[in-house]
């Protein structure tokens, strides 16, 4: 049985480029869901307590699932966008669902 391969990913954006930034992670989450079998869940949450910090918390079917994210032209732009806007990557953790 294959295990559900989870991202938890955070950054931090200048505020000028909040926005912006904000703007490609809801695009590459759509995207994800739309095109990428693989892709369960891609919510953007953004910290109540903290206006510059954006999280990303992704579900996929496996490890591979992700990895063939990583791959497509929305991940591209996503990349792009955070060289780009001068985004901060602060925590990028990877988990295994175990329960339920």
């Amino acid at each position: 049985m294959s295990q559900h391969f989870t991202v938890i990913a955070e950054f931090a954006a200048p505020a000028e480029s909040f926005e912006a930034f904000l703007e490609i992670c809801r695009y590459d989450s759509d995207r994800s869901l739309a095109d990428e079998e693989g892709c369960l869940t891609f919510d953007v949450l953004t910290q109540q307590d903290a206006s510059d910090i954006i999280v990303l918390h992704e579900v996929y079917t496996g490890r591979p699932a992700f990895d063939a994210h990583l791959k497509t032209p929305h991940f591209e732009k996503f990349a792009a966008a955070l060289r780009d806007l001068k985004i901060e990557e602060r925590n990028v953790r990877f988990f295994t669902h175990q329960h339920p």
